[in-house]
């Protein structure tokens, strides 16, 4: 009896860390890769894992700067996010690939990037006019995505 255990329990850790492995992406872009989308990947990553749905989220930038706004730096660190390597990174077409959803804020895509999962998420405010206002509506739409992500 205990063999069977023990091989359920190595099989159940085997097929925990295979699942680990396949999550599929979701991508947030934003202009400067530096607040709105890095709030939403930050967000939508806690979420996903709170309710146990195979996603990730990454975010990047069309004109990707340095590093995370002041804003977005304090806002995150006070909201408990561990920020030390959120660092803002060029879009690329293999990234819209690889993503089963694509959600843009308030930027084009490149010309070249034509994603079929796109969805627009306009006309929330930027995070240096208010960071709590911004990031609650972020987080709304957040939830309601990895809601629908459930469902699926």
């Amino acid at each position: 009896m205990k063999v069977v255990n023990c091989l359920l329990i190595v099989h159940g850790l085997m097929m925990g860390s295979v699942y680990a492995q396949d999550k599929q992406s979701i991508l947030f872009v934003c202009e400067h890769g530096a607040a709105r989308s890095a709030i939403a990947a930050a967000y939508f990553n806690k979420i996903a894992k709170e309710k146990g749905v195979n996603y990730e989220a990454h975010f990047k930038g069309t004109d990707p700067q340095d590093s995370l706004t002041v804003a977005t730096r304090r806002g995150l660190v006070r909201d408990g996010f561990n920020i030390a390597k959120m660092k803002p990174t060029l879009i690329s077409e293999s990234d819209i690939n690889q993503s089963a959803q694509v959600i843009v804020f308030d930027c084009k895509l490149p010309t070249n990037i034509n994603p079929k999962n796109l969805i627009l998420w306009d006309g929330i405010p930027p995070i240096s006019d208010s960071y709590d206002i911004a990031r609650d509506q972020i987080e709304v739409k957040v939830r309601a995505l990895v809601n629908q992500l459930i469902k699926k």
